[in-house]
């Protein structure tokens, strides 16, 4: 069974499918969600960052996790 519905780039994964398509830009729409509704509320850079950094980063790893497995052959 073909798997292959994200390819690989560098490092990143980009999505070859438009269902794929529609779920990365959805996540990136959640991370900028938080990152402003985070930074509207702190005071400063590192306030910013620790706030982020529990949704964002899991996020991502776990975006990477999928594009990896989706993309072996």
């Amino acid at each position: 069974m073909k798997n292959n519905r994200f390819r690989k780039l560098g490092r990143i994964y980009i999505p070859r499918s438009w269902q794929w398509r529609i779920i990365t830009i959805i996540f990136f729409v959640f991370c900028i969600h938080i990152f402003l509704f985070i930074d509207s509320k702190s005071h400063s850079v590192s306030d910013t960052f620790y706030g982020i950094f529990p949704y964002i980063i899991p996020a991502f790893l776990v975006y990477l996790w999928i594009g990896r497995e989706k993309s072996k052959k």
